[in-house]
């Protein structure tokens, strides 16, 4: 990753016609903020530079604005960014601010770690604990990713996501979905625990095949900056046999800045650009698109007004 400083970012795309929404970022990381640990709790990862200045909020909200991305969903997948994350939403809506709802999770990651130090449980019973917040809709991100994972991680994995969707169903709130190389353990275990009324596959990865199994299960597919990308042929392709009513759009901030920018981190007024190949690869105008995607996050996840 690039650095962050603010300098580094990419300039603010021309305002999109229709407000648009970003419904999956990680302001944590795109600010350097990591909330409190927990005593005896692993510290998560952190990634080369995390030592750098980082932009405040306020540069997220404004370029927002700015792009015409009014509306965003906050993500915090490890205990400490899920805890800043229950803060910070609960906070900007004290201070009259709706741009923002979010959500909580162990990301699949994460789960082997907790488990390793006898953890799993009890933080899982935290992050339930965290949706309580009325601006709190999300469970996720959650799910399984098989790209550096085996063994004991991948039970881990699947124990993690049996119990966040059960969390999802018991606190009536949408279930985002990490899955990476790992397809049809989702949607198996997705049939096995029964899926939540709204689930949605975060930052889609399938092609258009999977693309229309997901459809015929009623599951939202959200997509990122990666379908711009020269080599994401297949995601594009899915993208475009995606029923309207089931499309949603996101950056997953910082990560998977879209073309030409990638490389660079990214925020969520870059929703913009994705929205643009977008409609681009569903020949459809963009005004109409970016309402659409607003409609449908809205009967996703519910009104982000105050």
């Amino acid at each position: 990753m690039a650095s962050r400083a603010a300098g580094d970012y990419p300039e603010v795309p021309e305002p999109l016609p229709h407000p648009g929404v970003d419904t999956h970022t990680h302001l944590d990381i795109c600010t350097g903020a990591r909330g409190p640990i927990k005593t005896g709790e692993p510290d998560p990862e952190v990634e080369p530079g995390d030592d750098e200045e980082f932009p405040p909020l306020s540069f997220f909200h404004d370029t927002a604005m700015q792009a015409g991305i009014t509306r965003i969903m906050q993500i915090g997948c490890d205990m400490r960014s899920a805890r800043w994350t229950a803060e910070l939403v609960a906070g900007e809506a004290a201070a009259g601010r709706d741009w923002m709802l979010g959500g909580v999770a162990i990301h699949p990651n994460e789960a082997p770690r907790l488990a390793a130090v006898g953890l799993l449980e009890e933080s899982l019973t935290e992050i339930e604990s965290l949706t309580a917040g009325p601006r709190m809709r999300v469970v996720g991100e959650t799910g399984l990713d098989y790209f550096r994972t085996e063994g004991e991680g991948v039970i881990a994995q699947q124990e993690s996501f049996r119990a966040h969707i059960e969390i999802a169903k018991r606190r009536g709130l949408a279930l985002q979905i990490h899955d990476r190389n790992a397809h049809a353990d989702v949607l198996r275990i997705l049939a096995e625990e029964g899926a939540p009324d709204v689930t949605v596959f975060h930052c889609f990865s399938g092609d258009a095949a999977f693309a229309r199994e997901c459809a015929e299960r009623g599951y939202y597919m959200s997509f990122a900056g990666n379908i711009t990308f020269k080599n994401a042929a297949d995601l594009r392709h899915a993208a475009a046999v995606v029923p309207a009513h089931l499309l949603l759009s996101e950056t997953d901030a910082p990560f998977l800045t879209p073309h030409p920018h990638r490389g660079r981190p990214g925020g969520p007024y870059l929703t913009a650009v994705t929205l643009r190949k977008l409609a681009e690869v569903r020949e459809t105008p963009l005004a109409e698109l970016c309402a659409q995607i607003t409609a449908n996050a809205e009967q996703a996840f519910g009104t982000w007004d105050l």
